[in-house]
């Protein structure tokens, strides 16, 4: 097994993408804790996977934009476990407007829970990567990290400000052996992405089939979504990997819809 009794944190697991890694590390025989903001909703996905095993785990309520709620969930972790190996920074939402349509608010929402939420949790998870002198830090980008789409200034801003405090993270860290990378998936059809099909279909005003094949599919090579389970498998791959080799860099997964 891969992360045999590795402890690890997902922010955002309890539903979508961040519930694919969850089960995916627990299958690899992982302790994991799936921090939400929905707590209750986090404690009953937790239980599931824990009765399936082989490793365990456990959900925790964690708003990533409250630095004292990130610190309370991973000193809960760290008072059950004894340490973190792997954080995966995932919580996300999305909003799309124009740019001179696009509220301040929302903005500052946007930004907050993904770089503030990915910072906040890599803050709190070094001290402990750093004494035991490994670690792996993985923040979930998108294509959007490399390249712009209408409607999601904010949403863009956020995902490439990801890749740089990454290799921030990995500039500091390399010499006390954590590693730091993005994954970065194309649309992936989870219940985010479902709820940007109308929204984007009124926007843009063509129909949501337009918006699929065209908006959303029609750059990649087969017309496809990316799935939870390709961007699992990017998640154990990057938390496994026993060198610095590929520490700071990003990996897309999308279909072929952006490559590099």
């Amino acid at each position: 097994m891969k992360l045999h009794q590795k402890i690890c944190i997902i922010t955002g697991a309890a539903s979508g993408i961040g519930l694919g890694i969850a089960r995916r590390y627990v299958a690899e025989g992982a302790r994991v804790a799936l921090a939400d903001l929905h707590g209750e909703a986090a404690r009953a996905a937790a239980a599931e996977l824990s009765a399936k095993g082989p490793g365990e785990a456990i959900g925790i309520a964690m708003d990533v934009t409250s630095e004292q709620e990130v610190n309370a969930g991973v000193a809960e972790v760290v008072a059950r476990w004894g340490t973190v190996d792997v954080l995966v920074s995932n919580a996300g939402v999305q909003i799309v407007n124009p740019v001179e349509n696009f509220a301040f608010d929302d903005w500052k929402k946007m930004l907050a829970i993904h770089l503030d939420g990915a910072f906040l949790t890599s803050k709190a998870v070094l001290p402990h990567m750093q004494a035991q002198g490994s670690g792996a830090i993985l923040m979930m980008g998108s294509v959007h990290s490399k390249l712009a789409s209408p409607l999601k200034s904010a949403y863009v801003t956020a995902k490439h400000g990801l890749l740089g405090l990454a290799r921030s993270i990995a500039r500091e860290n390399g010499a006390k052996g954590v590693r730091a990378n993005v994954i970065c998936p194309g649309f992936v059809l989870t219940p985010l992405v479902e709820r940007q099909i109308p929204e984007q279909a009124r926007e843009l005003g063509i129909s949501e089939q337009e918006v699929v094949k065209k908006v959303m599919l029609g750059q990649t090579v087969d017309g496809e979504f990316t799935t939870i389970e390709d961007i699992a498998e990017v998640a154990l791959f990057f938390a496994s990997f026993p060198t610095n080799a590929l520490t700071g860099q990003s990996l897309i997964a999308s279909h072929g819809w952006f490559m590099e």
